[in-house]
C-alpha cells in the first residue's frame, strides 16, 4: 500500500529531519493513527515531495526523517477546465474527482444558467469549500502537484483563457464531431468548458466559438453537469500520454 500524503510547506521539506504539526499532525496522530517506523510522503503540493520516515510520534505530531526527495515536473501538456458552478455539493463534488483525475487547473464559473449563484460576501466561503475538495482529493490520490482553483470567473474572463488555449473544447452534447476525435497539441493548455445545470446559452456557445473554442461531444449518453468535466479530462489526459 502507499504510504499517506500530507502537505507541508517547501522550506520544512528541505530539511534532514521534519515536524509535522497543526492541522496535519493532528489528522496524522488522531484519525490515521500512524506511529513509529511507518512511512510517510510530504508535499508542498507544487511539485516537491519527500519521502519520510516515522521516528516519533506524539498527541498531534510527528517527528519524520527525511530519507528521498523527488519532483515531478510539470507537464508539457496542461488541463483546466472551466466547471460551470452547481448547486449543493455538486460543485464540490466535480472539484473533487477533477483533481482524483489529474486536472492541473480548476476554474469554477458564474455561466449565464447557473441555478446556483455565489453572492457577494459568500463567494470566499464557496470557494473555500471547493479548495478543500481539491486539496484532500490530491492528497488522497497521492499528487505532488496540486490542481489551481482559481477565484470565480466571469464568461469574459473564460473566453481570454479560451482565446489563449493551444486548444479549447466546449463540451456539448449535440456537437456533431467527439472530443476523442479531435486532434490534439503536444503542449500547451487545453481548455474544457463544462456549462450548468441548464446547459450553455446560445450567446455564449458563440462567443466561445468565437474566442477559438471547438464544441465537442463526450459519447452517447448525456452526463451530469458534476461529472462531464472529469470525463473529458481523462480522455484528454490518455491522449496526451499523461495516463
Amino acid at each position: 500500500m502507499a504510504p499517506p500524503v500530507f502537505v507541508c510547506e517547501a522550506a520544512q521539506l528541505a530539511r534532514d529531519l521534519v515536524t509535522l504539526a497543526g492541522a496535519e499532525g493532528h489528522h496524522a496522530t488522531t484519525v490515521r493513527r500512524i506511529g513509529v517506523g511507518e512511512r510517510v510522503d510530504l508535499t508542498d503540493g507544487a511539485g516537491l515531495l519527500a519521502e519520510c520516515v516515522v521516528t516519533a510520534a506524539r498527541a498531534g505530531e510527528l517527528d519524520l526523517a527525511v530519507v528521498g526527495r523527488r519532483r515531478e515536473p510539470e507537464p508539457g501538456c496542461r488541463i483546466a477546465v472551466v466547471q460551470a458552478i452547481l448547486k449543493g455539493d455538486r460543485g464540490e463534488l466535480a472539484a473533487e474527482m477533477l483533481t482524483e483525475v489529474g486536472a492541473d487547473a480548476v476554474i469554477p464559473w458564474a455561466a449565464q444558467r447557473c441555478v446556483a449563484r455565489w453572492r457577494p460576501g459568500r463567494a470566499d466561503r464557496a470557494l473555500g469549500r471547493w479548495r478543500s475538495a481539491a486539496r484532500e482529493a490530491a492528497k488522497q490520490s497521492r499528487r505532488a502537484r496540486f490542481p489551481v482553483v482559481t477565484e470565480q470567473a466571469s464568461t469574459d474572463q473564460v473566453l481570454g483563457r479560451v482565446a489563449g488555449a493551444a486548444l479549447a473544447v466546449v463540451l456539448d452534447p449535440r456537437a456533431g464531431t467527439a472530443l476523442a476525435a479531435l486532434p490534439f497539441p503536444a503542449s500547451g493548455e487545453i481548455v474544457l468548458v463544462t456549462g450548468p445545470e441548464g446547459g450553455i446559452s446560445p450567446e455564449e456557445s458563440a462567443r466561445f466559438a468565437a474566442a477559438g473554442a471547438v464544441p465537442a461531444r463526450l459519447g452517447p449518453t448525456v452526463l451530469r453537469a458534476s461529472t462531464a468535466g472529469a470525463v473529458a479530462a481523462a480522455l484528454v489526459l490518455s491522449r496526451c500520454g499523461r495516463w
